[in-house]
Formats: C-alpha cells, sequence, structure tokens
C-alpha cells in the first residue's frame, strides 16, 4: 500500500459509512431496535477508521493539501464552499457522534433520541460531502500535474 491509496480507500470508508448510516436510520424508523444498533455501531467503526486514514494521509504528506483543479469561479465556489462545511461540521461529528452513542449505550434513549435528530443529518452530510471531495479532488477535476 502507498500513499496514495489512502484517499480512495478512505472514500470507501466514507461511502460504507453513507450505506450503514441510511440502513440504521430506516431500521429505526421500522423499530427494528438491534438492527439499527448494529447498523450505526458499524457505522461508527468505519467513520473512526476513516480518520485513522485521513490522519495517517496527512502526515505522510506533512500537510500538504490536493490541489483542486476544477476550473471557473461557479465550480470553485461550489467545491470550497461544499469542502468548507465539510470540514466545520465534520469537526463537530468528533464530538457528536461519540456523545449521541454515549446516550444510547447507557440506556438513556429519550436523550439519545433528542441528540440524534441533530448529529445524524450532520453525519450524513458529512459522509456524502466526503465522497464527492475525493471524487472532486481525484476523479472529476484533478489538479494537471504541469499546474502552477
Amino acid at each position: 500500500m502507498t500513499v496514495s491509496d489512502i484517499p480512495p480507500l478512505n472514500a470507501a470508508l466514507n461511502a460504507t459509512a453513507t450505506v450503514l448510516i441510511t440502513a440504521g436510520f430506516i431500521f429505526i424508523k421500522r423499530g427494528q431496535r438491534d438492527a439499527h444498533r448494529a447498523c450505526m455501531l458499524s457505522a461508527g467503526v468505519v467513520s473512526a477508521l476513516f480518520l485513522i486514514g485521513y490522519v495517517t494521509h496527512k502526515a505522510l504528506m506533512r500537510g500538504v493539501h490536493t490541489p483542486f483543479g476544477g476550473e471557473g469561479a461557479a465550480l470553485r465556489a461550489l467545491y470550497y464552499t461544499m469542502l468548507s462545511s465539510h470540514i466545520v461540521l465534520a469537526i463537530a461529528i468528533a464530538y457528536l457522534v461519540p456523545r449521541t452513542f454515549w446516550f444510547a449505550l447507557k440506556g438513556d434513549y429519550e436523550t439519545h433520541r433528542r441528540w440524534a435528530r441533530f448529529t445524524f443529518p450532520i453525519w450524513y452530510y458529512v459522509s456524502v460531502t466526503g465522497v464527492l471531495v475525493y471524487f472532486s479532488l481525484y476523479v472529476w477535476w484533478p489538479a494537471r500535474a504541469d499546474a502552477p
């Protein structure tokens, strides 16, 4: 495995988390608490693995960011707006997800439910936009090697 293998792996982990979060949401709406718990705990593990991969990639790259190769003011504004919101909300998720899990694990389902109403859409957004950031940087608009 090389450092260039980490971003697609991270995107796959984010996509997997999105699927698990979606399934967990559907299960709880159907009253299937055990299936919900399994999906959400799995999503938490997958997201933690993503975070380990992300930090490892940043460390190996010595903090150098991957440049966005998209051209045009509107496209760049859209990308950087998405990226900025993704980063800010990802920081929030690092607190919100464990805290929301904690309430469920200790059996305080009413507090868990209140927190999950905020945590779920933010976590979902962060997971989806994480995949979109990957595609934006590496698939759709990679920076040219000869770009300044």
